[in-house]
């Protein structure tokens, strides 16, 4: 390959720093751009769950069923801002299209077929960035009060888990009691998904992958990617916010900021964002052994290695919108009740953006429109998850080879 091409990643997420990372592997001479430091975006605040388990796309019909009832309780999983609603209509229609049976199974069926991938991806990481030390195993647990309840919560995953060969055990009180004594005792089902990870410090995780890269050659520019310069249907450059950047190629990796920059490069996708919070509680005297699911109240408690973070719910609002940290802060007293002797001490709160499409999958491919423009976003709620995957795909992509699975169903010019 000689010296390689010069190829610019806009976005230093876990998916914009996998690429990077995977196309230098390749010999390519790879400029990360970003105007935050690697994984202080929307990679920074998620549950750190390495997740095989995820299969089911956000919408189904069961979902669209309970919306209403959703945005009415100031503590479930979903908030809207209504003054974001005529221009997010547009996406909400196309969201309810996705939501129709036919369309979920096609839509589990390929996320399943990248998140049986994904755990080769990041050995490959971790072993190559010295990152075992942020890695455990030993599953992710679902709980509630009552076998009704976890079974009701689940019955879309249990039945995808089973179709896609996903493994996973139910518990009984007693189980739960071995498996995390420290939850209070009135919980008495449980589900175990047993292959997943997670995380101690996703942030550092990222940043443990940056640091492999730039320890090998790797050059970060902290700016804003702010268009492109072309030639016929080739981009030359890449104008920043430090300058222009001459490429010969460039992959959009920019999560739920990547829609402008599409459309320049001639792909316009209906990209918008699922807005996240969490926030850091001191860890209690008796703690959690791994990521605890609510299936009454649709949170995870994941045990980092700075606290206790309390993460879950999706706000529908623009990017760009200042946080509100009321309903996220409203969880912290039913996170007590779960995990007795867990402070209502708030060490952090944080708010980011995941990217998402109508049909809950991601856009991973050439352009349609520019030569030289690879796209690799929107992976929703799964993006630490698919992250080191699609870096591979990417750079195989890039280098001509068979990225060894279908990628037609994550092509940017699908039906949306």
């Amino acid at each position: 390959m000689g010296e390689g091409l010069r190829i610019a990643v806009i976005g230093a997420g876990i998916v914009g720093t996998a690429c990077a990372f995977f196309l230098q592997r390749d010999g390519h001479r790879v400029t990360l751009i970003d105007p935050r430091e690697p994984g202080t975006g929307t990679s920074f605040g998620n549950a750190g769950v390495i997740s095989q388990g995820s299969v089911s796309p956000v919408g189904t019909p069961g979902l669209l069923r309970k919306v209403p009832a959703l945005l009415l309780d100031r503590t479930s999983p979903l908030a809207l801002r209504w003054a974001y609603l005529p221009r997010l209509l547009p996406w909400l229609l196309r969201f309810a299209l996705a939501c129709r049976p036919r369309r979920v199974e096609a839509a589990a069926a390929a996320i399943a077929a990248l998140t049986e991938r994904c755990d080769r991806a990041h050995d490959l990481v971790i072993q190559e960035c010295g990152l075992g030390e942020l890695v455990r195993s030993g599953g992710w647990l679902k709980v509630a009060r009552s076998k009704k309840t976890l079974l009701d919560a689940t019955a879309t995953d249990r039945r995808f888990w089973d179709r896609f060969g996903r493994r996973y055990e139910l518990l009984e009180a007693a189980d739960l009691r071995t498996l995390e004594p420290a939850l209070a005792r009135d919980l008495v089902a449980g589900l175990l998904i047993t292959d997943n990870r997670y995380l101690l410090d996703p942030c550092a995780y990222v940043q443990g992958i940056a640091r492999g890269f730039l320890e090998r050659g790797g050059t970060y520019l902290r700016a804003e990617a702010e268009g492109f310069a072309f030639e016929g249907s080739r981009i030359v450059t890449v104008g920043t916010s430090a300058g222009p950047l001459p490429v010969d190629g460039v992959v959009l990796a920019a999560g739920a900021f990547s829609k402008r920059l599409a459309a320049l490069g001639g792909t316009r996708l209906p990209l918008d964002a699922e807005r996240g919070y969490h926030v850091m509680l001191p860890h209690p005297e008796r703690t959690l052994g791994r990521p605890v699911y609510s299936c009454e109240h649709g949170f995870v408690m994941a045990p980092m290695a700075s606290g206790i973070r309390i993460t879950g719910g999706v706000e529908l609002a623009s990017p760009w919108a200042p946080p509100d940290y009321r309903r996220i802060r409203r969880l912290v007293p039913l996170a007590q009740r779960l995990l007795p002797g867990l402070s209502g001490e708030i060490l952090s709160e944080w708010q980011g953006c995941r990217p998402t499409l109508p049909d809950s999958l991601p856009v991973i491919g050439p352009s349609p429109a520019t030569a030289n423009l690879w796209l690799a976003f929107g992976h929703q709620h799964i993006g630490l998850t698919l992250g080191p995957l699609t870096g591979r795909i990417v750079a195989d992509l890039v280098a001509g080879r068979d990225p060894g699975l279908d990628l037609s169903p994550y092509r940017p010019d699908r039906p949306v």
